[in-house]
């Protein structure tokens, strides 16, 4: 389920226009709901569940740390975090969840982006 809302910039420190909170997304005010954004939160959605929602959270929050130490930069770091590498990776393909296998986040997890049968 999407919610728009204010709550969006203070969870993100400003940084997303989205957060995926399960079972629900929350997109900004004044952000468009796209099939870009949709598809990168219905990503989020999958590897959530695959991860039993709450180690999810504690792993991603932990790549995130390792990220920073590895590229001393905010936005580098969120941008390799293996959950969003994947759903980065694959935003614009409407159909990739119709396809996705289970932890294809964990093939983001080297620095090359992997080599994958999809697409």
């Amino acid at each position: 389920m999407f919610i728009k809302t204010r709550f969006v910039r203070i969870l993100t420190f400003g940084f997303a226009n989205g957060i995926c909170l399960y079972p629900f997304v929350l997109i900004g005010k004044e952000i468009e709901l796209t099939h870009r954004l949709i598809t990168h939160e219905k990503i989020h959605l999958r590897q959530q569940l695959e991860t039993m929602v709450l180690p999810f959270y504690i792993f991603y929050f932990l790549e995130f740390l390792f990220r920073l130490l590895q590229y001393r930069n905010f936005g580098k770091a969120y941008r390799n975090i293996s959950f969003e590498r994947e759903a980065y990776y694959f935003e614009s393909h409407i159909d990739y969840l119709e396809i996705r296998r289970p932890y294809t986040w964990m093939k983001f997890m080297s620095r090359s982006e992997p080599k994958l049968t999809s697409y």
